[in-house]
């Protein structure tokens, strides 16, 4: 139940959430830096804990909807109360974190335990204070959107005119208002009629940061569609079309299935969109439809195991991708709790690994070697030995510095950089 399935900072960095397969938000706060312990800037610190979604059971199918959150998104502030919205496969809720270090006392119509006092008993009017208490955090459900989605949602995403959301399953997309819970509208439908001609799925969708009125979606094919909500009220026509033809000498029988694209994500700048499938990261430009404009390999020595990776489903798994601040760093999981980063300026990159045994306070990650073939280096891996139930799914990065998070099964891993 504690094995995370998202991670997502919010809009400042100064609070981080992940929720987890048992249906719980944990949300942490980043500590205030201190004149006499300066580099205690950085640690983050459990905040608050709910739970926010509970299993349920669809008896029409017969089917149990658990309760694992799928997806976190953060509002932005404001004020004082913090908003997040949070999913599990069928329902998406609206929640309020708001802090109380004050209570009421001294009223006129009940005692200080709440209970009511008899009319003809009170002789005097006091007038209530509020009295400083222990700071609590609460979290409560503002809205609940319910019964829209006929199969699993993968995606949520904020619009940039903070009054809509969307949500997709595997075959539509949905448009919300905030303030309206019992109807959304359908903007994608791919459904074919016949079932039977099913022949790729929605699995990621994102509103682009700064346009209210485009997004884009990924397929199980590895097209990425980009819609504009002005054209007409269904988006079943894109404005844009990005495919890279494949090359007909690496044609596999694991062509499609590592060609599905996992995630989806615009740059902050809202120029550049990344895609993740199974072997690689690549970066298109909203200009150029027809080829990305980088293509970084994150594990191309698995190419030779696909078919192991394949027996243990493994080959489904469904890596997540980001940027950094600045777009110039992307960063995305692999196997073996290995995480890689490639530096978009100076196209290096690095492999480091989130484990316990290397991750002690203010440690220093090496970077780790994979190697192929029967020569070992002292400080390489073997491609045999790497662990595949040890996998980096979900991973997050400050809005604006080098912090990192990062999930591997049931542990959070937050990294920054090198403080001098």
């Amino acid at each position: 139940a504690d094995i995370i399935s998202t991670v997502e900072f919010n809009h400042t960095g100064e609070l981080l959430a992940t929720g987890d397969k048992g249906g719980r938000v944990v949300i942490f706060q980043r500590e205030q830096e201190s004149k006499n312990q300066p580099h205690r800037r950085g640690e983050y610190n459990v905040y608050s804990t709910f739970q926010s979604h509970e299993p349920e059971f669809d008896y029409l199918k017969s089917l149990e909807i658990e309760e694992k959150i799928n997806k976190i998104r953060w509002l932005p502030q404001q004020n004082a109360a913090y908003f997040l919205l949070s999913t599990n496969d069928k329902t998406v809720k609206l929640w309020k974190v708001s802090e109380r270090d004050k209570r009421p006392e001294g009223y006129n119509l009940k005692d200080e335990d709440g209970r009511l006092r008899d009319p003809s008993m009170i002789t005097v009017l006091r007038v209530p204070v509020l009295r400083p208490m222990d700071l609590m955090v609460e979290a409560t459900p503002r809205r609940v959107f319910a019964n829209a989605h006929t199969y699993h949602i993968n995606s949520i995403s904020v619009n940039s005119d903070y009054e809509t959301y969307m949500s997709a399953d595997d075959l539509r997309i949905n448009l919300w208002n905030f303030e309206i819970t019992n109807q959304s509208f359908n903007i994608v439908d791919i459904k074919p009629a016949n079932m039977e001609e099913l022949t790729e799925v929605i699995t990621a969708a994102e509103f682009h940061p700064h346009h209210c009125n485009t997004f884009v979606y990924s397929s199980s094919k590895g097209t990425i569609r980009l819609c504009d909500m002005r054209a007409s009220a269904l988006c079943d026509r894109h404005a844009k079309f990005f495919e890279e033809p494949e090359d007909p000498s690496n044609r596999s029988f694991f062509s499609e299935i590592i060609s599905s694209i996992s995630d989806v994500k615009f740059s902050h700048s809202g120029r550049y969109i990344m895609t993740r499938d199974y072997l690689t990261i690549k970066v298109w430009d909203l200009n150029m439809e027809n080829r990305p404009i980088e293509t970084y390999q994150v594990h191309d020595y698995l190419r030779s195991k696909l078919c192991s990776l394949y027996e243990n489903d493994c080959i489904f798994d469904k890596f997540e991708c980001v940027w950094n601040g600045s777009d110039s760093v992307i960063m995305t999981g692999s196997y073996n709790n290995f995480f890689r980063m490639f530096d978009r300026n100076t196209k290096r990159d690095v492999t480091l690994e989130a484990s316990r045994e290397n991750s002690k306070p203010r440690a220093i990650l090496k970077p780790r070697k994979v190697c192929v073939g029967g020569k070992r280096r002292k400080d390489e891996i073997s491609v045999d030995s790497l662990d595949f139930s040890k996998k980096i799914l979900h991973t997050a990065w400050h809005p604006s510095e080098n912090i990192i998070a990062v999930a591997a099964t049931n542990n959070l891993y937050i990294f920054q950089d090198k403080v001098n």
